[in-house]
């Protein structure tokens, strides 16, 4: 069951099944202009709920760019944007590249922090709090570390607020910091040597051939975008040793390219690159022993 709300030439259905507590957000026709304000508020009211939201853009025929750079605004606090076609998904990479020229309200915003404005400090908390703790919540697995880090982020971000040099968007700095402040915990968290994953890699037999593994039809990450199987993928990263996680996290889901992820996390890029060829492949054992049919001999991993 669900309600409907037409707006002009987009229709925005909140769909809600027996079968799942996730809110799920459809949105049909095209989306422009003011359409995208009504887009981002009916949204944001479904972001509050525990559940993190999906929104469902398969039936969407046209966005423009006010619409995209809502929409690339909701993923950014935690939304699951799905089934875009690929015109909308190119308009939606064209917004996520126009973030990185900062507007005039934030320069003004930045200016006001370095006074040390106490209503400019409360403004950022307000606005960027949270995707940031979107952001904290899929590197930890702890509500409670997640909250600490974006904690531990902000005081950062503050105390350092006289070097941002405002060449980037003030939530891409944020972005990064928060990410730092959530491997921090994840170092301070190991305390003893990490479970190997030899056995989810791939073993060959004679002829070069996978021996005891078939090669799924989907990857990981297009699986990712299916509702149906996106907890089971979430589940799976959770199961990797945190240095593999990370590592997948921050290249796959974070999409900091090779050279920032070895950046983040103190690593050579050539170790960031073998360490993510080895995670994705462990990944995808995982999810071939949790979605193969229970006839498969899947015995012990459900």
């Amino acid at each position: 069951m669900g309600v409907a709300l037409s707006l002009g030439m987009m229709r925005i259905s909140i769909v809600s099944t027996e079968e799942s507590s996730k809110p799920s957000l459809r949105i049909e026709g095209r989306i422009v202009g003011d359409e995208a304000a009504e887009l981002v508020s009916a949204s944001v009211a479904r972001l509050n709920a525990s559940a993190p939201l999906t929104l469902d853009l398969s039936g969407v025929n046209f966005i423009d760019a006010v619409a995209a750079r809502a929409v690339h605004a909701l993923a950014r606090d935690g939304a699951i944007v799905v089934g875009c076609s690929t015109f909308v998904d190119e308009i939606l990479r064209a917004a996520a590249t126009s973030e990185a020229a900062p507007t005039s309200d934030e320069r003004s915003l930045v200016t006001a922090l370095r006074r040390g404005d106490e209503v400019a400090f409360e403004s950022v908390v307000r606005l960027y709090g949270g995707r940031m703790l979107a952001v904290a919540r899929r590197m930890l697995r702890s509500e409670d570390d997640a909250r600490d880090a974006v904690q531990e982020a902000f005081i950062s971000a503050f105390k350092a607020i006289a070097d941002f040099q405002g060449d980037a968007r003030l939530s891409t700095w944020l972005h990064r910091i928060v990410v730092n402040a959530a491997l921090m915990r994840l170092r301070r968290q190991r305390r003893k040597p990490e479970e190997s994953i030899d056995d989810l890699l791939p073993h060959f037999d004679e002829s070069g051939s996978w021996a005891d593994v078939e090669q799924p039809c989907r990857t990981p990450f297009e699986l990712l975008e299916q509702s149906e199987t996106r907890a089971v993928v979430r589940e799976c990263i959770d199961r990797l040793p945190d240095s593999y996680r990370s590592v997948l996290l921050l290249r796959e889901i974070e999409e900091l390219d090779t050279d920032e992820t070895a950046a983040a996390l103190g690593m050579s890029v050539p170790a960031v690159k073998t360490r993510l060829h080895r995670a994705r492949q462990a990944l995808r054992t995982l999810l071939l022993q949790r979605l193969a049919p229970a006839s498969g001999g899947t015995e012990g991993h459900g």
